[in-house]
């Protein structure tokens, strides 16, 4: 089943949908093992803004993305997957996702009792060239067996969690999920603390102590995460600096620039660079899960 949203629909823990987002139940993905090896790779090219439902798989799947993004939500938290990374998703473990226009979305399903490790829960990766080059490499359908499974024992080799587990964390708190909720719908949405406690009929220390409990920020930290996580997508479609910051409620691009740096350790034009002969990007994230701002 598929079917087409109307502009401004939202879905719960992802951003706003875009118009003509196309939303897809998780069908025609591998679900048992290979005839030989543990790996089975392919990749796609979304020709509009798509959305997964809720799923999960029997294998284990590491998904990245050129020319686009990644949003994957996993319980309470939500990732961001840009190029030069990707995101490993256990067996077993329901998440929902959406792909912006245009990405070549690729993915790798990989059998567990095959596979010689194991990351209990999500984890960003990092894509280096040669991990990229084996993967597209299994993704033909001609290899030999003695092939496929020299080069799956390279793949297990490299493979290797990114330094930095960019991920962000939605509080799970019955006290302030309204605040997060509205604004994932909207990243600018710039009420103060005080407003928000008005409009949930509250207190401003409560949704500070709420805040601090289940994600380990502060209000305005958290909010500054949220809007940097929303900018990597904004920014990976070709949107400018002063674009993205007007989108995001910033009153000057400037402040748009410092609290990216002070999520993603530098600018935004530093990090969305040139991209090198290759193909592949551009600078590594700087800061962890919820971590490196400043209030």
């Amino acid at each position: 089943m598929v079917r087409s949203s109307s502009r401004g629909e939202v879905s719960p823990g992802l951003w706003r949908r875009e118009a003509g987002t196309v939303v897809r139940r998780a069908g025609a993905l591998p679900e048992r093992a290979p005839a030989s090896g543990a790996v089975v790779a392919e990749f796609r090219i979304v020709p509009a803004p798509t959305e997964w439902a809720r799923h999960a798989h029997l294998l284990h799947e590491l998904v990245w993305v050129r020319g686009g993004t990644l949003t994957s939500r996993v319980g309470d938290r939500v990732f961001t997957v840009f190029e030069g990374h990707g995101l490993w998703m256990p067996a077993g473990v329901v998440h929902a996702g959406r792909a912006t226009e245009g990405a070549r979305f690729h993915s790798a399903f990989f059998t567990p009792d095959r596979t010689p490790f194991a990351f209990g829960e999500p984890k960003a990766i990092a894509m280096t060239p040669l991990l990229v080059s084996l993967l597209t490499h299994l993704s033909r359908t001609d290899l030999a067996e003695a092939a496929r499974l020299r080069a799956e024992a390279v793949v297990f080799d490299v493979i290797e969690p990114s330094e930095h587990q960019l991920a962000l964390r939605l509080p799970g708190d019955p006290r302030i999920d309204a605040i997060a909720e509205a604004l994932l719908d909207d990243p600018a949405d710039g009420r103060s603390l005080e407003e928000w406690a008005r409009w949930l009929g509250t207190s401003e220390r409560t949704i500070t102590r709420a805040f601090r409990r289940s994600t380990g920020l502060s209000f305005a930290q958290w909010r500054q995460m949220l809007r940097v996580h929303r900018a990597l997508t904004l920014l990976s479609d070709g949107l400018d600096v002063m674009s993205v910051s007007e989108r995001l409620g910033y009153a000057q691009p400037s402040s748009f620039i410092a609290a990216f740096r002070r999520v993603m350790g530098t600018t935004p034009g530093a990090f969305f660079g040139p991209v090198a002969p290759s193909g592949d990007v551009r600078n590594s994230v700087s800061g962890g899960e919820n971590t490196g701002l400043s209030a």
